[in-house]
């Protein structure tokens, strides 16, 4: 994969933040900056994907209606399942 390089800046607050996560050897993950920022956007990237699938599920279940059982018979359907 072709790699693009940019550049940013931070505060001085974010730099310290950012070099004590590579100096703490946290989880063995980060060898450098670069490899911490990638981290962040692969995280950041997992999180919307969780979002919106999250949004798809809620949209799917409102265009399915209203239910006609009680919240009782609901809940005793999933007891039932565990």
């Amino acid at each position: 994969m072709a790699m693009q390089r940019k550049t940013i800046t931070i505060t001085k607050q974010m730099e310290h933040w950012v070099k004590s996560q590579i100096d703490s050897g946290k989880y063995g993950k980060y060898g450098n900056d670069s490899e911490y920022f990638r981290d962040l956007i692969r995280c950041d990237q997992q999180r919307k994907q969780a979002e919106m699938q999250v949004l798809n599920m809620l949209d799917e279940a409102e265009l399915s209606g209203l239910s006609q059982r009680t919240p009782q018979e609901i809940w005793s359907d999933i007891e039932a399942q565990q």
